[in-house]
């Protein structure tokens, strides 16, 4: 979860919400991929860390699935991510925060609960979960108080 931190960071420096993810084998506590939220300077809004996280680790492993992985992820992840996690076979989701507005396993539409979710991973929730907050409430705190925050074109 250092290492999502890490990359949260990055993300904050970049302009962009800090969400840091890292997927690991933890049989062999290697590092198959890392990704961290850009979908402002990647102009996609896709982009989210556990999506660049799942995509690097796709083409490291050369196969779209990830079965027995585990995925640690600074905030909970929101509906796009838990699906793209579902099909990914994902067999553990790791995560900091709780996100009551946009999260989408503990809250929202509980993704993972849902009949017609076909891979369930194991998930736990909590960990460096403080570190996480802080840097989500700093982040947005800062962005408020210099009114960058940036409307949409019409």
């Amino acid at each position: 979860m250092s290492m999502a931190l890490d990359l949260a960071q990055a993300a904050a420096e970049a302009g962009e919400v800090p969400v840091g993810a890292v997927i690991v084998n933890e049989i062999t506590g290697e590092v198959i991929g890392k990704g961290q939220n850009r979908p402002i300077t990647s102009h996609d809004p896709t982009a989210h860390a556990e999506i660049v996280a799942l995509r690097d680790a796709a083409a490291t492993v050369e196969n779209y699935r990830l079965t027995y992985l585990t995925l640690y992820v600074t905030l909970e992840p929101c509906a796009m991510c838990a699906g793209a996690i579902s099909h990914a076979r994902i067999g553990r989701v790791v995560w900091g925060a709780d996100d009551p507005k946009g999260g989408a396993v503990h809250h929202g539409p509980k993704f993972f609960d849902q009949p017609t979710c076909h891979w369930r991973p194991q998930t736990e929730a909590g960990i460096k979960a403080e570190p996480a907050a802080n840097m989500l409430k700093t982040f947005f705190r800062e962005r408020r108080g210099k009114g960058t925050a940036k409307v949409p074109p019409r």
